[in-house]
């Protein structure tokens, strides 16, 4: 194979992965008076039938909540587990976040993730 036809490969691998990430829309935003210099952010995460997000983490604890359908997830060194509407999991901050998606290839899914961090400037 040809360095072009690598290089090309590559690259419609990335927009792929890209193409199966989520709508993220944005709920709330408060600074927290009782964990001073922390800050909560509330987002809506929705997934397409079959939709997913590649392995990832972030630097704040989450917490999530499913609103609608099935999420498919999984945390380091934890089983994949399947939450439905109105089952809730942790996630610490840093932890890799491997599996991460809709459970359903007919029908969306959707989640409320809540996350307590110290602000970004």
């Amino acid at each position: 194979m040809s360095r072009m036809s690598i290089l090309t490969f590559a690259l419609l691998g990335f927009f792929s992965l890209a193409a199966q990430g989520a709508q993220e829309h944005p709920v709330l935003k408060a600074t927290l008076t009782q964990a001073p210099g922390h800050q909560l952010t509330a987002l809506s995460v929705s997934y397409a039938p079959g939709q997913s997000t590649p392995s990832h983490h972030h630097d704040a604890d989450a917490f999530v909540y499913v609103l609608s359908g099935h999420i498919r997830s999984q945390l380091a060194g934890s089983p994949v587990k399947v939450y439905g509407a109105g089952e809730s999991w942790f996630e610490p901050a840093g932890i890799e976040h491997v599996v991460s998606g809709n459970a359903s290839t007919s029908e969306p899914a959707t989640m409320l993730v809540v996350f307590i961090a110290k602000p970004v400037p």
